[in-house]
This record gives structure tokens, sequence and C-alpha cells, in this order.
């Protein structure tokens, strides 16, 4: 492999300017089709093999017309003080509150009238309208969601106080002040890592590039493929993050090779044809934890997961082609300003750098660091076996938001259990019906059940049955389990909440096998990279420590509410429950990114005879301050989507931010070089029949020796004069 990419490297440098011209074109053809495509709509949301699908399924078949998966909003009413909305004055504005949200849009199904629907408080201090709509929170159009906002407006006008809620204000949370201070944090560090302002420019612009062509190719294909609004988000995310890792790698190689006296087409050669390597497996891996969220079985999960894989192929495609073009156009300015004044490079002073020093360190101290690391992740980790998952509802998110204030007033005014209805739906004739709500009056945690609504052909019904804690809590979900068990087959528990239950069930059920497969397909293929077994296996067991501990962080965090202040959490609620296995997914693809670009230099230097020792500290000089600065990046990326309002954004750039920190700077860059320390030469030890059965694939690059700096090529100082 070593040698084709070596070769691709010198053809894409000589005929740079063909390859840039092709990834420019592919960049405009993709932006084309991006803003003449069809606008997408939302990506229809199915969970196989649920009951709440199976619910969901039977209204569309029984009650069509109903909008059965379509958004609701309610619109909350609280009188003033020493008032009640059954006076005079509170009750006309809340008619024409209901005119109003009637002639408003054409995807209303329907939109009750409290005093005829029952939905005034006791105490006559609070009332809600319900409205139904046709279509899902993230189909409706901004003219129906400018009509809802409107009608709350002119009531709040009129000495109420008046507060919308429900998932037809559902949208798309804006993360580009996330992703513009990741970008500046990145190009500061590649400024400090390179001390040039191109070398620093290159990992940006070809990441940017890579992005834009996903991402474009995404929204193109989004109407076609059913692609969700948030496919396009999570491509971008995972595709700016190892867009810019394996450019700063293959730049940082090519830096070396100059320095080590051979030419610019050389140079770019056989940092393609070694650094390339370890791009292709790391690329690999990242690939096979992001389809390998097919195994969930929820298609949302799996359309998310080919889509950013796809992004990550564009991002290698380009490390391996681009990258080495445009190291062509820029000639000596890759090299920083010192070094092209006449000034010994850090690789030809022969001073040790912090990295040298670092694994030297380690390696007198093995057993002191690795104790250090295993002990100091597993007391972060403790947190992550209270676990409670789910998806979180308004009441976790900020007092600002009028969704938060309307679940508050609903709370006070209601209980907390109408914040989430259950929707039973029963499939059967009036009898069956009326069984169901006399079962279910008589379980515990219910605060009330509306009688049966019979379909017009009379062989299904609907029941709504409100619990008495909130949505998200344990007791609501053990009302679900509940009346589950204690009616029929033919009885069927959907509805938001029932559907959050069954979502998270699924993905808890789903994450053993997607980590088997996942790190069992990383552990065949880290096998062949390394030729090692001992190598694959403390790499698999270092990422799920790291993955661990920063569960235990988010639980102690969201769940618990440690310094939930500085974090902006302002309720404390379950954890999302798409939050392990998109951790999983996400930090193992970029955990092994430093995993590969850290060992194979180690292993690099070992076949090329230094000892185990060594051989460590060479890996560490030449690649700890590159993937240190991946890792910077990659937080500071992560980190810039803290600071959003929406929870579940908040929690996920928090979790990922934490994990890289733990597996970058813990796991990699301390216990790694201490187990291997411990293990010498027994570390790179492979069955004879195992190392004659896998393929020899050369990452290290041996294949390369027999290819020399073509005559006139080599330089014999770092920048010729």
């Amino acid at each position: 492999m070593a040698t084709f990419l070596y070769k691709l490297g010198r053809t894409a440098f000589r005929r740079r300017r063909l390859v840039a011209l092709l990834w420019v074109a592919l960049l405009a053809l993709a932006g084309v089709g991006a803003a003449t495509a069809p606008a997408a709509t939302s990506s229809s949301f199915s969970i196989p093999g649920t009951e709440a699908q199976r619910a969901f399924d039977l209204l569309e078949e029984r009650f069509p017309g109903a909008g059965a998966d379509g958004a609701t909003a309610r619109v909350v009413f609280k009188a003033p003080d020493g008032g009640k909305m059954t006076d005079a004055a509170p009750r006309a504005v809340v008619e024409e509150t209901v005119a109003a949200l009637k002639s408003g849009s054409d995807q209303i199904v329907s939109v009750t009238d409290p005093y005829t629907a029952r939905a005034v408080s006791r105490d006559g201090s609070t009332a809600y309208v319900s409205v139904a709509y046709k279509v899902n929170g993230m189909e409706l159009t901004d003219e129906t969601r400018e009509a809802l906002e409107q009608a709350g407006h002119a009531a709040q006008g009129k000495g109420l106080t008046v507060e919308l809620g429900g998932d037809a204000l559902q949208t798309m949370p804006e993360t580009g002040t996330g992703e513009i201070i990741g970008v500046v944090i990145a190009g500061i560090v590649l400024v400090i890592t390179f001390g040039s302002l191109v070398a620093a420019g290159l990992p940006l612009l070809t990441a940017i590039i890579g992005v834009g062509i996903g991402v474009s190719a995404i929204t193109a294909l989004a109407n076609v493929l059913d692609l969700g609004t948030t496919t396009s988000t999570l491509a971008m995310m995972i595709g700016l993050a190892v867009g810019i890792d394996y450019a700063l790698f293959i730049v940082s190689r090519y830096r070396s090779e100059l320095a080590d006296g051979h030419g610019k087409e050389e140079a770019a050669g056989r940092a393609t044809g070694t650094a390339g390597s370890a791009v292709v497996f790391a690329g690999l891996t990242v690939v096979i934890a992001l389809v390998g969220l097919a195994v969930v079985n929820i298609p949302m999960l799996t359309k998310m997961g080919f889509a950013a894989a796809g992004t990550v192929v564009i991002a290698v495609l380009i490390a391996l082609t681009l990258i080495p073009a445009l190291l062509g156009f820029a000639g000596d300015k890759v090299i920083g300003r010192k070094e092209r004044k006449g000034a010994a490079s850090p690789e030809k002073t022969g001073k040790p750098n912090a990295g040298t020093r670092w694994a030297r360190f380690v390696i007198r101290r093995p057993v002191f660091v690795l104790l250090a690391g295993v002990i100091g992740l597993g007391a972060v980790a403790i947190p992550a076996a209270s676990l409670e998952m789910g998806l979180p509802d308004d009441g976790v998110k900020p007092v600002s938001a009028t969704e938060r204030r309307a679940y508050d007033l609903l709370s006070e005014g209601f209980g907390p259990g109408f914040n989430g209805p259950l929707l039973v739906v029963v499939d059967g004739d009036g009898a069956t019906a009326a069984k169901a709500v006399d079962t279910i009056k008589g379980l515990d945690g219910i605060a009330a059940v509306t009688p049966a609504t019979p379909n017009k052909a009379g062989d299904a019904a609907m029941i709504t049955v409100i619990p008495k804690d909130r949505p998200s809590s344990e007791a609501t979900e053990t009302l679900v389990h509940d009346i589950r068990d204690a009616t029929g087959d033919e009885v069927l528990v959907t509805g938001a909440t029932a559907m959050n239950i069954d979502f998270s069930q699924k993905m808890n059920d789903a994450l053993v096998p997607y980590l088997a497969l996942v790190v069992g397909l990383a552990f065949l293929l880290l096998t062949v990279v390394f030729r090692s077994v001992l190598v694959p296996l403390k790499a698999a067991l270092g990422f799920l420590l790291s993955v661990v501990a920063a569960l235990g962080a988010v639980v102690a965090v969201f769940q618990w509410g440690w310094l939930g202040g500085l974090f902006g959490v302002e309720q404390t609620g379950p954890i999302m429950s798409m939050m392990p296995i998109f951790m999983v997914g996400v930090v193992f693809g970029l955990a092994m990114d430093y995993e590969v670009f850290l060992v194979t230099r180690m292993r690099e230097a070992y076949v090329h005879g230094e000892r185990p020792g060594e051989a460590v500290v060479t890996g560490f000089r030449h690649s700890a301050r590159v993937v240190t600065a991946a890792a910077v990046i990659m937080i500071a990326v992560f980190s810039g989507f803290i600071g959003m309002s929406d929870q579940m954004i908040k929690m996920i750039g928090f979790g990922l931010a934490v994990a890289v920190l733990f597996d970058a700077f813990v796991v990699r860059m301390a216990i790694v070089p201490a187990v291997l320390a411990l293990l010498g030469h027994k570390a790179w030890w492979l069955p004879k029949w195992l190392d004659r059965a896998l393929p020899a694939v050369d990452v290290e690059g041996e294949g390369l020796a027999a290819h020399g700096d073509a005559a006139g090529d080599r330089t014999p100082d770092l920048v010729k004069a």
C-alpha cells in the first residue's frame, strides 16, 4: 500500500493543477446540485419492531387523515392574580385565539376549545389550547409556525400570561457559531504547531472543501434518499474533525521528510506513502464505526451513519490527492519563516522536544503512569453506573424559552403528567375499548383517563392517558410498561412519551452488539496494520476506558448537576438515549486516528531496528506534537457546542470534548506508552500462522527503500539557496 500511495502522492504533486481543478469542479458540481435540488422534507422517523411504532401504523390505517405522527402544540394561558380563565374577558381572548389558530394554516388537523375539552385547571387559573398538525415538527412551514407565534403574542398583549409548548416549535438548532469558534481555534493551534500560515491553512482549506462537497451532496440527495436535516449536521461535525486531522498528519510528515533532505516531490510521495497509509486505515476505522450504526435498525440513524461515512471517505481522498497537490503550489512557504532563513529545524537540532521528554519519563516510570491513568479515569467513570437514559423533554430547556415556561405552567395548573400524555390505541370494538379504559383506571400513577374515541368503522379506538409524573421520569416509564402488561395484545401504547421510551430501550439493547461489531472489526483491522495482537487489544481496552469515563462525566454534570452552572445546565434529567452509541461511534473513530498515527511511527522505528523503548521515544518525538494539536483542535470544535441553548446539542458537545480529552491525553499519551514499555518486545508479537494469513499492507513504508530521489530532486539543505 505504501508504494501505491507513494506513487499517487508524487503524481498528484506533479499534476497539481489538474488535481486541484478536479476537486474544485467537484465542489462546484455538488454546490450546483444542492442549490437546484428540491427542498428536503424531514426524514421520516420510525422505530421498527416497537409497540409504539405498531400503534402509529395502526392509527394511520384506521384513522386516516388524523395526523397520528403529526406535530402538536399547546398554547397555555394563565389568568392574572385574583382572576380566573373562566371570567368573561379571559374567555373572550381564548376564543379569539382558537379562531385565529383554526384559520392560520392549512396544515392544522384540529384545534381544541379548552372550555369544551375540560382543559381548564380546577382552580381556574390555567387553561390550554391543543393544536394538532398533519405533518411532523420539521415539516411545518415557516408560515404555520409564524401563525402559531402570532396567535400567542396577540393573546399575550391582552392581560394574560401566554406561553407556547409542543414539538411544533421544534427547529434545527443553529450550530454555526460553535463551528466558527472551533475553526478559529483550529487555525491558531495549527499556526503554533507549524510556525507557518501556509502550512496551517492547508488542513483548514482542505477540510472545508471536503465538508463542502459532502454536505452539498447530502443536500442534493436529501429529497431522493429521505435524509433528515440532522444528517448534514453530523456529517459536518465528523467531516470537519477528520478532515483537519488527516491533512494535519500528512503536512507534518511532509515537513519531516523535507527536514531529512528529500526534495519536494519525493517528500510529498513519502509523506503520502507513510502518513497516507495511516490515514487510510484511520479512515476505515471511522467508516466502520459510522456504518455500524445500521446495527441499531433505526432507518434515520442508518442514513446518518452512511452519509457521515461518505464524508469521511471524501476527507481521506482529499488528504491523499489534494494535499500533495497543494504542497506543490505552496513551495517553501510550508516551512516556517525562521527555517526558511536558515535556522535549523527542530528535527535537525537533535534537541529533545516535549514529546521526547515525556516519553522518556513514562518509560522510566511505566507502572506509576499506568496506575495513575487507569485509576484516574476509573474514578471519573463511577457515575456512569447510575446512567439513566431517555430523551429530555421541555422541562430541561432554559427558563428563557417559552417551551420551558409553558411546561412549568402546565405542571403547576394540571400536574406534570399533562406535558406527556400517553396515547392508547385499541384494535377492537367498543366493548374491548371500554374494558381497556377500566383496566387502565385501576393502575397506579394515573392522573386521568379519557373515554375511548372510536373510528368511523367502529373497529378501533383511541384513549388518552395522563400520567401523574413528568414525561421523562422513571414513574412514567413504569406506567407505560404496566399498561402494556395489564392489557392484551390488542391494546397498544404510543405517543411521544412512549415513543421516546421505546427508542431509549432500543438504543440500550443495541449498545452491546454495536460495540462488539465496531471494536471487533477495528481489532482485526489494527492487527493487520500493526502486525500484533496485544497492541490492538490495548487500543480497544483504552478506548472503552475513555468512553466510560466520558459517560461518567456526562452523568455527573447533566444527570446529577455537578458543576451544572458552569456549563449552563439549568435542569438535570436523563441522559439522551443516543448519547452512548453516538459517543462510541464518533470517539472510537477519532481515538483510532490518534492510535494509528502515534503507534505506526513506533512500529516503523521498531521494524527498522530500534529497541522497544527507543521506538516509543521515536514515535513520540515525531508524532506527539501533531497528535496533541489534533486533539486540541477537536476539543475546541466540540466545546463550541457547549454554549448552545439546546440541551441535547450541549450534552453532545460536552461529551465528545471530554471523551477526546481523556482518550488523547490520558489513554494515547500516557497509558499507551506505559503499556508498550512494560510489554517490550512482546507488544509486537504475532503468531506465525496468523502472520502468514494476514495480508501485508506495509504501513511502515519498508517498500519505499527502493525508491529514491530522482536526479536533481534531492535537496542537500532544508531550503535551496
